[in-house]
């Protein structure tokens, strides 16, 4: 099936996703660094309770709104791929559309699960389900620096890039998003209509029509 294809590789984000974050949950506690690439990749097992790249989402019904938004949204881009593959989008585009799907069901996952088989909700919320905690432990620390104490407004505070600790569904979700946005003339190109031409080179031509009284000749 033509579909099939862009959602196999939503299944792949889905499946390595789940993997990576059940594998740090299994064998990491909470706050757990260890060194990939030297200090700069780095595992950081942490538990978001909010949006992407550890934003939070400061409410008590927050995450449950959150969740159920990206419920819509899985369901909305899905139909989305659908509807682009019939009218023949570029595939490109299509392969981004099921990066962003992935990632936006393994943090469904998370969200809607969690809290109930990890035992992750935060303390407090009103049901376990759809408030489970998302596993990030990306963390890419590239660069740290006090800033000068004479540097108004942030001097003396201390710097880091790039401080979120994120995971393999935000990774999918930021790639797609990107590549989107600095793709548009190639994803999403206006046909052109056919150039007239102009008027002196476009000849009419009329059939002959006999004169009165002159019969056609007959073909042998």
């Amino acid at each position: 099936m033509k579909y099939a294809k862009y959602f196999l590789i939503a299944l792949l984000i889905i499946a390595i996703d789940q993997t990576s974050k059940l594998l740090v949950y299994h064998n990491m506690y909470i706050h757990q660094e260890i060194n990939v690439l030297g200090t700069w990749f780095r595992l950081h097992y942490l538990l978001n309770p909010g949006m992407a790249f550890g934003i939070r989402w400061e409410s008590e019904f927050g995450k449950l709104a959150l969740t159920i938004f990206r419920i819509c949204a899985m369901i909305g881009i899905s139909f989305y791929i659908v509807k682009m593959v019939q009218k023949h989008a570029h595939k490109g585009f299509l392969v981004c559309l099921a990066l962003i799907l992935g990632g936006a069901i393994g943090n469904v996952i998370d969200s809607t699960f969690y809290g109930v088989y990890l035992h992750n909700a935060p303390l407090g919320v009103p049901t376990p389900w759809f408030h489970g905690q998302v596993i990030d432990m990306l963390y890419f620390p590239l660069f740290q620096f006090q800033w000068p104490a004479w540097v108004p407004g942030v001097g003396g505070d201390y710097f880091e890039f790039f401080s979120p600790v994120f995971n393999i569904a935000d990774s999918s979700i930021f790639i797609g998003v990107v590549i989107i946005l600095f793709s548009q003339k190639r994803f999403f190109k206006e046909a052109t209509p056919p150039t007239p031409l102009p008027e002196q080179d476009q000849v009419l031509v009329t059939p002959e029509t006999p004169s009165v009284g002159e019969t056609p000749a007959s073909k042998d």
